[in-house]
């Protein structure tokens, strides 16, 4: 993927449970739908996932993630001009997703749980590490640190190196730093105003602020009344150097990345 120019990664929860739009995507059909949809309307990756990682989110088992992704990237892989990536932690549904189709792996947890730095060595695959503090059940609880830009930095510093470790060059891997998970609304607000200072890791930066409850606290809207501060967000983050952002509502971003991508090329 040429990533010389921002791109958007549309979002497809195959959950009942996912903050935005969980369960409304739940049937395979409507999946699909929505992923042609989203494609038309500019996006150059889908990412499908099969856990809900919301604030307070339950952990499903190994098969019920399994059974809700792999049908439908078997059914995306190679009929849409996009790239199918698969938003997941647990190695064999990283493993599966990859032989069905998937041309990405995006894991919130960074590749720590037991066996997943040597699974996507195996696969090939490009990889996005994100920063989490805490886990989805409880990260909202409290979070705290001694400095969030620096903490979150060293923290994705530390993955490339483990990754290098393993094997999984450079060039596989791209960084989030994980707006929303455990991070409070100053700390989301921080890491957005100094977003550039993780293009000195050298890797594509993946952003996600979509709909989120920074959003929310920023505008005191619900979910539902967010799309305006959402591609606010997102545009900022491309102008601080972020090379994805992955968003619910792909025409609208699309539509300011394009007027900005214009002026920018302007004489």
């Amino acid at each position: 993927m040429d990533l010389s120019r921002p791109v958007v990664m549309g979002v497809l929860n195959v959950t009942p449970d996912s903050f935005s739009d969980g369960g409304r995507f739940f049937c395979k059909d409507e999946a699909l739908a929505q992923a042609r949809l989203m494609v038309e309307q500019g996006a150059a990756i889908i990412d499908i996932g099969g856990e809900s990682t919301r604030p307070g989110a339950a952990p499903v088992s190994e098969q019920e993630e399994l059974d809700r992704v792999v049908p439908v990237i078997e059914a995306l892989a190679g009929a849409i001009d996009a790239v199918v990536s698969v938003d997941t932690s647990t190695p064999a549904v990283m493993r599966e997703a990859a032989a069905a189709g998937a041309g990405m792996i995006n894991d919130v947890r960074a590749l720590e749980r037991p066996g997943a730095l040597e699974c996507v060595k195996n696969t090939a695959l490009p990889v996005c590490l994100m920063h989490m503090q805490g886990q989805p059940e409880s990260m909202q609880n409290n979070p705290l640190y001694q400095d969030v830009l620096n903490d979150v930095y060293t923290y994705l510093q530390a993955r490339l190196e483990a990754c290098g470790s393993a094997g999984i060059a450079p060039e596989r891997i791209v960084l989030d730093p994980g707006f929303g998970f455990g991070k409070t609304l100053q700390h989301n607000l921080s890491l957005l105003k100094h977003l550039d200072q993780f293009t000195k890791l050298e890797c594509p930066m993946l952003v996600g602020m979509s709909r989120k409850s920074m959003i929310g606290a920023v505008l005191d809207k619900p979910v539902a009344e967010r799309l305006h501060g959402s591609v606010a967000a997102a545009l900022i983050a491309v102008q601080s150097g972020a090379a994805i952002v992955r968003v619910h509502d792909v025409a609208p971003t699309v539509d300011a990345l394009k007027v900005w991508s214009a002026v920018l090329e302007s004489a």
